[in-house]
């Protein structure tokens, strides 16, 4: 069962359902140089993304179709990939257009066709479709919908499973131990980062709520796009502290950053035992400082791999009396840092068999409860089973809400509800205003 919901190269049964979504495979930064060819590992294969000379994006198959030489060294060119090796040339849609060295006349071009697949740009994101049939639409998230002024994107490499990064995301109350900090910074000083801004109407940090309120009261409730996480920390004063995330299916989480700023991730599948998560950081209130936010991240990985400069090589920074003084994992203040450590130290394919899931682990299992679903339905031939693909038009799946709210009579959804409204109706630049 372990290998069915973690194991996603073509053929699977997770690969499979994964193939059925947009799945992000670039950085538009990435193609950002004089030549925009980069090499693209994603769901086990291995492709080459580029823009023709027209502007277009292609994604094709790394490996010519002739003797499989590396097109990442193609010659970009005539609107296309031309492989050095014999001058075969591919356009976007992988269909071979020229052979120059057979003999002259020849139509066996017309019968050569690279896999390609369907490429998208998405507030700096580049998303492929690998699944069959014609690619499903976009949901109306918020991070798609907001100008590009007010969105900032980002990736970084985790060495383990994509399972188990997505796990980490919906699980709300690893946020009071692993995130803990045992000094609070000052939250006006937080800007772009996660965990530093006020607790909702109040002036207690979030990083002190989460120290001091450790066992949040959490459910889960099925909504169209996925899952809503609800955690509930009670206040000592009667109030209660409500914050709501979301996980979007199959592999991606929208949670809220500050009461500025949303987070919506994916754990994208490189392979079995890698995985890229990918960010889009949206803001409501003004457009995002991307200088800032690109400066602070590149302040934590190499490039052109997004590789973390801490890692299990120099174990992830862990300084002993930082850990006695100032952060509950002695491995720095950036919160990736802590998560990476967690989910690739379970291994690259966590043994769920040896695993003990508690009360508050109840969004992990609604979630693979899900992913089996999801599984089996295609496997028995109903794709129309899965989520989003359900007779739910995805244009109409708006937000989703994930934010941070103070509620004073115990009527959680009411305050979700109205903190969110407000929060956007305060929005000028774009318009975030959702139906409940």
């Amino acid at each position: 069962m372990n290998d069915i919901i973690t194991r996603i190269t073509p053929g699977t049964p997770a690969g499979d359902v994964m193939r059925r979504y947009w799945q992000p495979a670039a950085l538009l930064d990435e193609l950002s140089g004089n030549r925009p060819v980069v090499p693209v590992r994603l769901l086990g294969e291995d492709l080459v993304l580029f823009r023709d000379s027209q502007g277009e994006l292609g994604l094709i198959q790394r490996a010519c179709p002739h003797r499989g030489a590396d097109m990442c060294y193609g010659r970009l060119e005539d609107n296309g990939l031309r492989c050095p090796f014999h001058g075969w040339h591919f356009n976007r849609s992988g269909q071979c257009v020229e052979q120059p060295g057979e003999p002259e006349g020849s139509r066996m071009h017309e019968k050569i066709q690279a896999t390609a697949y369907p490429v998208i740009e998405k507030n700096g994101i580049i998303f492929a479709y690998m699944g069959p049939g014609d690619p499903p639409a976009f949901p109306n998230l918020d991070c798609f919908r907001a100008p590009d002024t007010h969105v900032f994107a980002f990736k970084g490499l985790w060495e383990c499973n994509w399972l188990q990064a997505l796990e980490v995301g919906i699980d709300p109350a690893h946020a009071s131990f692993l995130h803990r900090f045992l000094q609070d910074e000052d939250p006006d000083d937080g800007y772009g980062k996660q965990f530093r801004d006020k607790a909702a109407d109040t002036e207690i940090p979030m990083t002190r709520l989460l120290r001091e309120y450790p066992r949040p009261e959490i459910s889960v409730e099925d909504t169209d796009y996925g899952m809503r996480i609800i955690a509930l920390r009670h206040l000592d004063d009667g109030r209660t502290h409500v914050r709501v995330t979301n996980q979007i299916f199959p592999e991606a989480i929208s949670i809220p950053m500050s009461r500025e700023m949303i987070i919506t991730q994916w754990h994208v599948p490189i392979d079995d035992e890698n995985c890229y998560w990918y960010s889009m950081f949206t803001s409501f209130d003004k457009p995002v400082n991307k200088d800032l936010m690109r400066a602070q991240r590149l302040e934590e990985h190499v490039l052109p791999s997004y590789a973390p400069k801490k890692n299990k090589q120099n174990n992830y920074g862990y300084d002993a009396e930082e850990q006695g003084a100032l952060t509950y994992t002695g491995m720095g203040l950036d919160i990736n840092v802590h998560d990476q450590w967690a989910v690739e130290s379970m291994g690259a394919i966590q043994d769920r068999t040896r695993e003990h899931l508690g009360k508050t682990d109840i969004a992990v299992i609604a979630y693979r409860r899900k992913l089996r679903a999801a599984i089996k339905a295609l496997q028995d031939g109903d794709e129309t089973a899965l989520p989003m693909r359900n007779g739910v038009d995805p244009a109409t799946i708006h937000g989703p809400i994930s934010n941070d709210t103070l509620s004073s009579d115990g009527d959680w959804r009411k305050s979700y509800h109205e903190g969110d409204a407000a929060r956007r109706a305060a929005c000028t630049n774009w318009d975030a205003k959702i139906s409940s």
